[in-house]
């Protein structure tokens, strides 16, 4: 197993490749465009960087994209990152910069319609919603930057030769953070659907501090996406540096600037924390594109020395690509998933089927549901989220929110607290009190995911969540994460 799981890795390796062949473009195309910094040492800076930022702060914003779907059995991760992998490849042939979002995003709803697995529509707005902000946030971003960077430059009166350093220096500090923030927020694209099938175990180093097995994981997606840094991105780098807009240097250091200003906004889990804390609304933790910031942050400083100083036949280009990108990831995933079970006999997806068990009326009945409603479907199976959803929703009697509840607690995940995979439970970061609670239920089964979950809660404060708070979040976001992890590790095939 551990054999296999290295060997179906290779494709989330593949896409790390190809996030760094393309995206390195966002952080130092416009200093390589501009020849204010040279690719070798752009390169290097931004390889250092992403891997920092992958390992140190690699979590990133990955709720919303595990909500959109759970890619379940490892053979599907592999073809849903071969998919996207080859998606971005493709694009970044072609010159064009795109996102692993965009990407990763195709190929889960791919993923999806090949299993009848819900696509959560509201997850799935929200991303797509994020792909029309960010670049226009990033524009209003880079407007504001350059004026204010005109007028200090206007008032300040420095010399040419003191602008050039401080403009050199400005261009390596702002893509240093930019590459860190792009590891932190896309590393989860790249490896987080095989954050369950990770061979690796939480290795403690000379007893003063311990590397946990995720972020090993991260560490070598980190290296992958450095790889394609470092062998593949001058292309891309030059397009977003020279193709959309000339850009003078002080220019290109307001749009690394930007960029990376709203990868900052939408994956700070510590700003999250800090608007909570002062009664402000918090901005949501959602996988934002970086090419469409960089591209949105180019098209905001064009715009303000006047449209006939971008070309519009480029942008076209770009634009096309955003579109193309999750299509054909998703076109890609859906024929290779079949290709895969059905010439190669692999298991792609573990199916989930639905019932309205006894125990599960029982719960809905004291949350509030009716009886009655809850009695016409007991015991009615179905096989797929698809067919349930279809069911439920020919029910006039049943809200948007009851039915919702019912799937969750009708959801059939059998599950066997097995001692022989006590080992296992290194992997997924619980603290001794939790790993203890877990450990305490050796031998019981469960139906449902609630179940199990209700029972940790009952055994340790530790499993128990706080109120869905804003300041609660980011706590509660870490606790399902391994929740999840506990129902894979003990889930009965």
């Amino acid at each position: 197993m551990e054999v296999a799981a290295l060997f179906f890795m290779t494709s989330g390796l593949f896409l790390g490749w190809s996030l760094g062949a393309n995206d390195a473009a966002n952080v130092f195309g416009t200093a390589v465009g501009t020849r204010m910094i040279r690719f070798t040492t752009a390169a290097v800076i931004c390889s250092v960087f992403v891997v920092l930022g992958a390992v140190v702060s690699g979590a990133g914003a990955t709720g919303t994209l595990g909500k959109l779907g759970s890619v379940n059995a490892l053979p599907g991760s592999f073809m849903a990152a071969l998919a996207a992998a080859l998606s971005v490849y493709v694009m970044t042939k072609s010159g064009l910069p795109v996102s692993t979002t965009q990407a990763i995003v195709g190929a889960i709803v791919g993923w999806n319609l090949f299993t009848e697995t819900e696509t959560d529509t509201g997850a799935l707005v929200k991303i797509l919603s994020t792909w029309i902000a960010s670049p226009i946030l990033a524009a209003i971003f880079a407007v504001i930057l350059f004026k204010l960077l005109t007028f200090v430059l206007r008032t300040t009166k420095l010399h040419l030769l003191r602008i050039d350093a401080y403009t050199r220096l400005g261009l390596v500090l702002a893509g240093a953070f930019g590459a860190y923030s792009l590891g932190a927020n896309n590393i989860a694209n790249v490896v987080g659907v095989f954050v369950h099938a990770t061979p690796f175990t939480d290795l403690n180093v000379a007893g003063l501090f311990t590397v946990t097995a995720v972020e090993q994981l991260f560490l070598l997606g980190g290296l992958a996406i450095a790889f394609g840094v470092l062998t593949y991105s001058e292309r891309v780098m030059r397009t977003v540096g020279e193709g959309l807009l000339p850009l003078s240097p002080s220019a290109a250091w307001v749009v690394v600037v930007a960029h990376s200003l709203v990868l900052f906004l939408f994956a700070s889990q510590g700003l999250e924390r800090f608007l909570a804390g002062q009664g402000l609304p918090t901005i949501p933790l959602v996988p934002v594109s970086s090419s469409q910031a960089v591209v949105g942050a180019v098209l905001g400083i064009g715009l303000l020395k006047g449209a006939r100083a971008v070309r519009w036949r480029v942008l076209g280009s770009i634009v096309t690509g955003w579109v193309m990108t999750p299509v054909f990831a998703a076109v890609v995933c859906f024929f290779g998933l079949f290709f895969l079970q059905n010439v190669f006999g692999q298991k792609v997806y573990r199916e989930v089927s639905y019932v309205v068990s006894p125990p599960a009326i029982e719960r809905l009945e004291q949350l509030g549901m009716s009886s009655k409603a809850l009695g016409e479907l007991a015991n009615r199976r179905f096989e797929t989220a698809v067919r349930f959803r279809r069911a439920l929703e020919a029910r006039a009697d049943l809200s948007a929110d009851e039915r919702r509840l019912i799937m969750e607690y009708a959801e059939i995940n059998p599950m066997t607290i097995d001692p022989e995979r006590f080992p296992t439970l290194a992997r997924g970061g619980l603290s001794p009190a939790q790993s203890e609670a877990v450990r305490a239920l050796a031998g019981r089964t469960f139906t449902h995911k609630w179940m199990l979950a209700e029972t940790l809660a009952r055994a340790s404060p530790e499993w128990r969540f706080l109120a869905d708070e804003p300041l609660n979040r980011s706590r509660n976001r870490k606790l399902q994460g391994r929740l999840d992890f506990v129902f894979r590790t003990f889930r009965v095939d």
